[in-house]
Protein backbone atom coordinates (compact mmCIF):
# COMPACT_ATOMS: atom_id res chain seq x y z
CA UNK A 1 0.00 0.00 0.00
CA UNK A 2 0.97 3.34 -0.46
CA UNK A 3 -0.17 7.05 1.63
CA UNK A 4 -0.28 9.81 -0.84
CA UNK A 5 0.60 13.48 0.79
CA UNK A 6 -0.24 16.30 -1.94
CA UNK A 7 1.19 19.65 -2.17
CA UNK A 8 -0.66 22.91 -4.00
CA UNK A 9 1.02 25.85 -4.57
CA UNK A 10 4.44 27.21 -5.95
CA UNK A 11 7.70 26.88 -6.36
CA UNK A 12 10.54 29.99 -6.86
CA UNK A 13 14.04 29.20 -7.56
CA UNK A 14 16.59 31.85 -7.77
CA UNK A 15 20.62 32.70 -7.26
CA UNK A 16 22.12 35.72 -6.66
CA UNK A 17 25.47 37.46 -7.00
CA UNK A 18 27.06 36.00 -3.74
CA UNK A 19 26.72 32.72 -4.71
CA UNK A 20 22.88 31.80 -2.75
CA UNK A 21 20.85 29.94 -4.08
CA UNK A 22 17.02 30.24 -3.16
CA UNK A 23 14.40 27.47 -3.38
CA UNK A 24 11.34 29.34 -1.90
CA UNK A 25 8.20 26.85 -1.74
CA UNK A 26 4.61 28.42 -0.81
CA UNK A 27 1.69 26.01 -0.34
CA UNK A 28 -1.96 26.84 0.07
CA UNK A 29 -3.06 23.51 0.36
CA UNK A 30 -1.12 20.30 1.96
CA UNK A 31 -1.38 17.87 4.95
CA UNK A 32 -0.29 20.11 7.10
CA UNK A 33 -2.67 23.21 6.02
CA UNK A 34 -1.10 26.09 4.24
CA UNK A 35 2.57 27.12 4.90
CA UNK A 36 6.42 28.09 3.33
CA UNK A 37 9.42 27.47 3.34
CA UNK A 38 13.20 27.81 2.18
CA UNK A 39 15.61 25.65 1.13
CA UNK A 40 18.87 28.06 0.95
CA UNK A 41 22.56 26.41 -0.25
CA UNK A 42 25.04 29.23 0.10
CA UNK A 43 27.99 29.42 -1.95
CA UNK A 44 30.46 27.12 0.05
CA UNK A 45 27.57 24.19 -0.10
CA UNK A 46 26.23 24.95 3.03
CA UNK A 47 22.28 23.80 2.90
CA UNK A 48 19.85 25.19 5.27
CA UNK A 49 16.29 24.43 5.44
CA UNK A 50 14.34 27.19 6.81
CA UNK A 51 10.40 25.75 7.66
CA UNK A 52 7.77 25.98 10.59
CA UNK A 53 8.54 23.39 13.13
CA UNK A 54 5.20 21.48 12.09
CA UNK A 55 6.67 20.58 8.84
CA UNK A 56 10.23 20.82 9.22
CA UNK A 57 10.68 17.22 9.91
CA UNK A 58 8.52 15.95 7.06
CA UNK A 59 10.49 18.51 4.66
CA UNK A 60 13.94 17.41 6.12
CA UNK A 61 12.75 13.73 5.76
CA UNK A 62 12.37 14.35 2.12
CA UNK A 63 15.29 16.43 1.26
CA UNK A 64 19.00 16.53 2.33
CA UNK A 65 20.12 19.89 4.54
CA UNK A 66 23.31 20.80 6.85
CA UNK A 67 20.83 22.67 9.12
CA UNK A 68 17.45 23.18 9.88
CA UNK A 69 15.95 26.38 11.16
CA UNK A 70 12.40 26.29 12.60
CA UNK A 71 10.79 29.33 11.93
CA UNK A 72 7.38 30.86 9.89
CA UNK A 73 7.92 31.83 6.40
CA UNK A 74 5.85 34.25 5.32
CA UNK A 75 4.97 35.04 2.20
CA UNK A 76 3.11 37.99 1.18
CA UNK A 77 1.74 39.03 -2.29
CA UNK A 78 1.05 42.68 -3.87
CA UNK A 79 -0.37 41.52 -7.14
CA UNK A 80 -0.85 38.82 -9.94
CA UNK A 81 1.63 38.60 -12.40
CA UNK A 82 0.24 38.55 -15.72
CA UNK A 83 0.79 38.60 -19.72
CA UNK A 84 1.24 42.93 -19.02
CA UNK A 85 1.91 43.40 -15.48
CA UNK A 86 4.58 42.07 -13.02
CA UNK A 87 3.55 41.27 -9.34
CA UNK A 88 5.57 41.03 -6.37
CA UNK A 89 6.07 38.02 -3.43
CA UNK A 90 7.75 39.43 0.13
CA UNK A 91 9.08 36.81 1.81
CA UNK A 92 10.34 36.78 5.66
CA UNK A 93 11.87 33.64 7.24
CA UNK A 94 14.27 33.25 10.16
CA UNK A 95 17.86 35.13 8.34
CA UNK A 96 15.93 35.41 4.89
CA UNK A 97 14.37 38.42 3.87
CA UNK A 98 13.45 39.07 -0.09
CA UNK A 99 11.53 40.57 -2.23
CA UNK A 100 10.61 39.31 -6.22
CA UNK A 101 9.34 40.37 -9.24
CA UNK A 102 7.04 38.44 -10.94
CA UNK A 103 7.24 38.45 -14.83
CA UNK A 104 5.33 37.13 -17.89
CA UNK A 105 4.45 33.75 -18.86
CA UNK A 106 7.81 31.75 -19.82
CA UNK A 107 7.25 29.79 -23.54
CA UNK A 108 7.23 26.39 -21.33
CA UNK A 109 4.53 28.44 -19.25
CA UNK A 110 2.44 27.98 -22.69
CA UNK A 111 2.60 24.85 -23.26
CA UNK A 112 1.79 23.76 -19.83
CA UNK A 113 -1.62 25.89 -19.95
CA UNK A 114 -2.53 23.68 -22.85
CA UNK A 115 -2.58 20.75 -20.95
CA UNK A 116 -5.48 19.74 -18.68
CA UNK A 117 -5.07 20.78 -14.87
CA UNK A 118 -6.42 17.44 -13.95
CA UNK A 119 -3.62 15.16 -16.53
CA UNK A 120 -0.41 17.89 -15.92
CA UNK A 121 -0.82 17.18 -11.88
CA UNK A 122 -1.19 13.56 -12.12
CA UNK A 123 1.47 11.16 -10.76
CA UNK A 124 1.02 8.93 -13.79
CA UNK A 125 1.62 12.26 -16.52
CA UNK A 126 5.26 12.70 -14.78
CA UNK A 127 5.75 9.21 -16.30
CA UNK A 128 5.59 11.31 -19.74
CA UNK A 129 7.05 14.54 -18.64
CA UNK A 130 10.40 13.56 -16.51
CA UNK A 131 12.30 12.26 -19.40
CA UNK A 132 11.44 15.68 -21.88
CA UNK A 133 12.29 17.46 -18.23
CA UNK A 134 15.77 16.11 -18.34
CA UNK A 135 16.38 17.33 -21.50
CA UNK A 136 15.14 20.66 -21.46
CA UNK A 137 16.12 21.86 -17.97
CA UNK A 138 19.39 20.89 -16.76
CA UNK A 139 18.60 19.47 -13.06
CA UNK A 140 15.57 19.30 -13.29
CA UNK A 141 13.48 15.89 -12.32
CA UNK A 142 9.37 15.48 -12.48
CA UNK A 143 9.79 11.86 -10.89
CA UNK A 144 12.01 10.55 -8.66
CA UNK A 145 12.88 8.67 -5.17
CA UNK A 146 12.70 10.81 -2.09
CA UNK A 147 14.83 8.61 0.07
CA UNK A 148 12.97 6.54 2.84
CA UNK A 149 10.74 5.00 0.59
CA UNK A 150 9.27 7.96 -0.92
CA UNK A 151 8.92 8.91 -4.72
CA UNK A 152 8.14 12.41 -5.41
CA UNK A 153 6.49 13.62 -8.46
CA UNK A 154 6.11 17.38 -9.92
CA UNK A 155 3.31 17.99 -11.84
CA UNK A 156 3.50 21.60 -13.18
CA UNK A 157 0.53 24.10 -14.69
CA UNK A 158 2.34 27.56 -15.21
CA UNK A 159 5.69 28.76 -14.97
CA UNK A 160 6.43 32.72 -14.87
CA UNK A 161 9.95 34.43 -15.20
CA UNK A 162 11.18 36.45 -12.30
CA UNK A 163 12.51 39.48 -13.46
CA UNK A 164 14.70 40.86 -10.05
CA UNK A 165 14.85 40.11 -6.78
CA UNK A 166 16.54 41.46 -3.91
CA UNK A 167 17.11 39.04 -0.86
CA UNK A 168 19.46 39.49 2.38
CA UNK A 169 21.05 36.84 4.14
CA UNK A 170 21.14 37.62 8.50
CA UNK A 171 21.27 41.33 6.73
CA UNK A 172 23.58 41.17 4.54
CA UNK A 173 22.86 41.76 0.87
CA UNK A 174 23.04 38.84 -1.27
CA UNK A 175 23.41 40.98 -4.60
CA UNK A 176 21.76 41.02 -7.89
CA UNK A 177 20.00 37.48 -9.19
CA UNK A 178 21.87 35.26 -10.87
CA UNK A 179 20.52 32.08 -13.01
CA UNK A 180 20.84 29.30 -10.42
CA UNK A 181 24.38 27.49 -11.25
CA UNK A 182 25.67 25.18 -10.10
CA UNK A 183 22.50 23.33 -9.16
CA UNK A 184 20.99 23.23 -5.76
CA UNK A 185 21.69 19.77 -3.89
CA UNK A 186 18.46 18.93 -2.06
CA UNK A 187 17.13 16.21 -3.86
CA UNK A 188 16.71 14.51 -6.54
CA UNK A 189 14.74 17.69 -8.02
CA UNK A 190 16.42 21.10 -8.77
CA UNK A 191 15.10 24.17 -9.78
CA UNK A 192 15.64 25.35 -13.46
CA UNK A 193 18.55 26.96 -14.27
CA UNK A 194 16.91 30.66 -15.02
CA UNK A 195 15.20 32.06 -12.48
CA UNK A 196 11.27 31.34 -12.16
CA UNK A 197 8.37 30.81 -10.47
CA UNK A 198 6.20 27.45 -11.26
CA UNK A 199 2.69 26.69 -10.13
CA UNK A 200 2.33 23.08 -9.42
CA UNK A 201 0.96 19.61 -7.42
CA UNK A 202 3.81 18.22 -5.99
CA UNK A 203 2.85 14.76 -4.95
CA UNK A 204 5.03 12.42 -2.09
CA UNK A 205 3.91 8.98 -2.35
CA UNK A 206 5.29 6.69 1.01
CA UNK A 207 5.04 3.15 0.77
CA UNK A 208 3.50 1.31 4.18
CA UNK A 209 2.94 -2.34 5.47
Amino acid sequence: MTTEHRFVGQIAGFGTASGTRVVLGHWWESPFGAFADAMVEQGDGHRTLLAPVHVAEFVSSTYTFDEVVHTPVTVRSDAAASDDHDGHLVVAGGPLAATLTIGGRTGLGHLLRLVPAPLATSPAFSRVTDPVARVLLRGVRTRGSAGGGRTEIYGATDVRVLRSITASWDGADLGEMRDVVPPVRFGFGSSPPRPCITRLVTTVTTATD
